[in-house]
């Protein structure tokens, strides 16, 4: 039967939206809204009746205590502030560790009478405080009343009552406000909310019921307390530093972590848990899926932006960030790695910036790096994806692990720049060192990733005219060569690669692999002939915009006449390892005699080098060859980092705390032509916050000369760090010691 002319079905449309979406609420699923916002607070009524008033209404309470003020000793120099090592904060509020006992004087208007008088000391942070969450925190000051907190009356004086406080060593770590409540027959009556008595609560690693508990005062002193550090860089065989001002003391920086947070929404019941706190911080350092703190960009264009190598310190960023609410432009590893370990160390989680060279970018779950050559033995740039960073920087914080196996806890690895995704964003961390080194790579969080980069193994494969590959040789040595960090105390530099791994070829090492298998990382196992011809190639200090040789050397090891037809090719490359531009290819045949070296010169001109070089001045040499007698690959490569022209930086003498000083910074344009674009930034711990200057052109061959004031605002030995940027020029820094007296 023909449907022809039938009447269509009408079918109803969605309806179109109209206005703005609905708001979201927790109405129909809690009784309460669930505060995520430490900003956030609720006025605590100031009297609450035990019953109905009377008819004539509430009876007059002047015969009962009342409180006239309240002294939080929250000066940098009192007591409070220096035993709970807060007195670098610069800040106008009480900062203290949890697990730890505080003082607070109370001025009532009469003498306090033990036994008859009654009152508590109430705390409360977030926007709904209830009891049962840890969000309200009654403290009562006789033995009669419990409190989750420890409280107790020390000493009274007059109309003055001195209380201490002990907060326990697992409550929820941020910014509480303070309330002072007394009992009378009709009810509690409190004070009105003060932001004057508020508190800051952080983690305590002098605890040891803390999680963050850390048994070793050198290291407690640098990774809580040092504001100035050291991030390595450059190659395993040249490093080079970059002086940080972490500044977490620095105003308004604690309220910026604590910003972080409340704009990654997490719960407030979860920020006394280290694990949670740094796993949530290192998806928000980085701006991929929450707008979170730093943009990444390892274009080389950052006209939009602060290059990231221009950057002297976190507190610059951390203060853009919480003013715009926009995540700051630009970041790569080791601003993430810099900023991050501003944020552990303000908030009382022992954290260093961990420097790894040749760490292996693992995507695809395996402990492979794959270099694919052609026929004739050339990288196969196409085909070849996978690339190991000359350097990479993460973070280690110390804490116990209950989540994992006895023995776990401790330095934990977490990475705030963004790599791969981890539960759907990009993070990386908690993961233990300890399970690293062992091949635990089980257990949370992100073990395998971490596990890679460190012990990947480099894989050459040759590729034939049909496709098919096959490994021809397998380098097991090359990945997680070295992993370094700052001395406790010291300005020298600590290997502490024995932490992540054994000893490369050790019994133990293979136990380990072997164990990370059972975990899913699979290895290469074919074990191509080694060639008998070695290609070393070698070690030089060039500075930028020389001209150099290399000096190839082969090496025959056997009884024969060996002939290798080789492909050397010097590329720029950033320093993750992608290749940037190929300036320079050289295909010599090298014949070599029986127990003979021959070596193969190659002179590389500045010209050729300059006009295609990115921010970090790295070169890559990478030299393979094909074995005419033997069909065998011989295979070499190498990163040379060119060290660029560096500021000088002078201080005055005499340096005094508030006494006016002077620092200068000299510089000379030491190339042909001119630097235009040129920004300077300059900042000291303790000296002075972030300054900066601009010069549209530095001519070539002359020189500038800067001057600032700066007032010292505390005792000790600090540094004053500049940076000179411009995008013909990167990585240009200087820095001068200074010690500030009384």
């Amino acid at each position: 039967m023909s449907d022809q002319g039938a009447t269509p079905i009408p079918t109803l449309a969605p309806p179109i939206p109209s206005g703005r979406p609905p708001k979201m609420t927790n109405r129909g699923r809690t009784a309460v809204p669930i505060s995520s916002s430490n900003s956030e607070t609720t006025d605590i009524p100031e009297f609450e009746p035990f019953g109905m008033p009377g008819p004539r209404g509430f009876p007059p309470m002047t015969e009962y205590l009342d409180i006239w003020d309240v002294d939080m000793m929250k000066k940098p120099d009192e007591s409070n502030r220096i035993q709970h090592r807060t007195m670098l904060f610069n800040t106008d509020y009480l900062i203290v560790r949890r697990g730890q006992e505080f003082q607070v004087k109370i001025v009532f208007d009469r003498p306090y009478k033990p036994g008859t008088d009654i009152f508590a000391i109430e705390f409360a942070i977030g926007s709904s405080p209830q009891y049962s969450k840890g969000t309200y925190i009654p403290v009562f000051l006789t033995k009669a009343r419990q409190s989750s907190w420890g409280g107790r009356i020390i000493g009274t004086a007059d109309n003055t009552v001195t209380v201490g406080v002990t907060p326990t060593a697992d409550c929820i770590v941020g910014k509480y406000n303070m309330y002072i409540a007394v009992k009378t027959p009709f009810g509690i009556r409190r004070t009105r909310q003060d932001k004057t008595r508020d508190l800051y609560v952080l983690f305590n690693p002098w605890v040891s019921d803390d999680a963050v508990f850390l048994d070793d005062e050198n290291e407690r002193q640098e990774c809580v307390m040092t504001e100035m550090g050291i991030i390595y860089h450059g190659a395993y065989d040249d490093v080079s530093e970059r002086n940080w001002n972490y500044g977490q003391f620095n105003f308004g920086v604690l309220d910026a972590c604590l910003y972080i947070m409340d704009r990654s929404e997490m719960l407030i019941t979860n920020r006394g848990d280290p694990i949670r706190v740094t796993r949530k911080a290192s998806a928000m350092l980085n701006s991929r899926d929450d707008d979170g703190v730093l943009v990444g960009n390892w274009s080389g264009d950052y006209t939009y932006g602060v290059a990231p190598t221009s950057w002297t310190g976190s507190t610059d960023i951390l203060l853009t960030y919480a003013s715009s609410k926009m995540p700051v432009c630009y970041a790569q590893c080791w601003v993430y790695a810099a900023v991050f370990n501003t944020f552990l160390r303000c908030l009382g989680i022992p954290s260093r910036v961990v420097t790894n060279y040749f760490s292996a970018h693992d995507n695809d779950g395996n402990l492979k790096t794959d270099i694919i050559l052609d026929e004739n033995g050339r990288i196969d740039r196409g085909r070849t994806k996978d690339s190991i960073w000359n350097y990479h920087c993460w973070n280690e914080c110390y804490m116990s692990r209950p989540d994992l196996p006895t023995g776990f806890g401790g330095w934990q690895v977490v990475d705030a720049t963004p790599q791969e995704t981890s539960d759907g964003m990009y993070r990386c961390g908690p993961a233990s060192v300890k399970a690293i080194k062992h091949g635990q790579i089980c257990f949370p969080f992100d073990a395998p990733f971490v596990f890679a980069e460190v012990n990947s193994d480099v894989v050459f494969y040759t590729r034939s005219k049909d496709g098919a590959l096959e490994p021809v040789k397998v380098n097991r040595t090359h990945v997680g060569r070295m992993v370094v960090t700052k001395t406790p105390g010291d300005v020298t530099r600590r290997d502490i690669t024995d932490q992540y791994k054994f000893p490369e070829g050790s019994a133990e090492e293979r136990a380990i692999l072997e164990k990370a298998e059972e975990y899913g990382c699979q290895r290469e196992k074919a074990e191509p002939s080694e060639a008998d011809v070695d290609l070393v190639l070698p070690t030089l200090d060039v500075q930028l915009g020389d001209d150099f040789e290399l000096s190839l050397e082969f090496i025959n090891r056997s009884n024969q006449h060996r002939t290798v037809d080789t492909h050397i090719s010097v590329n720029v490359v950033f320093y993750t390892g992608v290749t940037s531009s190929e300036f320079l290819l050289r295909n010599p045949t090298v014949t070599i005699g029986p127990n003979k070296t021959v070596k193969e010169l190659v002179q590389v001109e500045s010209k050729s080098y300059l006009k295609n070089l990115v921010e970090q001045g790295n070169l890559h040499v990478s030299v393979t060859g094909k074995v005419e007698e033997t069909g065998q690959i011989v295979t070499a490569m190498k990163v040379y980092a060119l060290h660029n022209p560096k500021l000088t930086v002078t201080v005055s003498d005499g340096g005094k705390v508030n006494e006016e000083m002077t620092a200068t910074v000299e510089f000379t344009n030491p190339f042909t032509f001119g630097l235009e674009g040129v920004s300077i930034r300059m900042e000291g711990s303790g000296l002075m916050l972030p300054k900066s200057k601009y010069y549209s052109l530095i001519p070539a061959r002359s020189s500038l000369v800067w001057t600032e004031f700066f007032i010292p605002q505390r005792v000790g030995s600090s540094r004053v760090i500049v940076t000179l940027d411009c995008a013909a020029l990167r990585q240009v820094s200087g820095q001068a010691s200074v010690t500030i007296s009384r």
